[in-house]
């Protein structure tokens, strides 16, 4: 059984540099938000829950997660 030469697919070198983009991207989120726990854990803690919800939620649009993800997968950072 041999390889079709028409499907043969080269990997693109977008995907291992996207996802270490991701990993980096997490990281330093999380110690921003670390270096805020100070101030968060001075709030009482009916406060702490909705600042670390947001915090939580937040870096997947402040960051650009979205458009990193689009253009692994198409190679373009606008949809279109």
């Amino acid at each position: 059984m041999s390889i079709d030469p028409r499907h043969y697919h080269q990997p693109s070198w977008r995907k291992p540099m996207g996802m270490l983009a991701i990993v980096v991207l997490i990281l330093a989120w999380a110690v921003l938000v670390a270096s805020l726990s100070g101030l968060i854990g001075a709030l009482p803690v009916w406060a702490q829950v909705p600042v670390y919800v947001v915090l939580g939620i937040i870096w997947i649009w402040l960051l650009p997660l979205r458009r990193l993800l689009a253009w692994m997968e198409t190679g373009r950072w606008r949809r279109g």
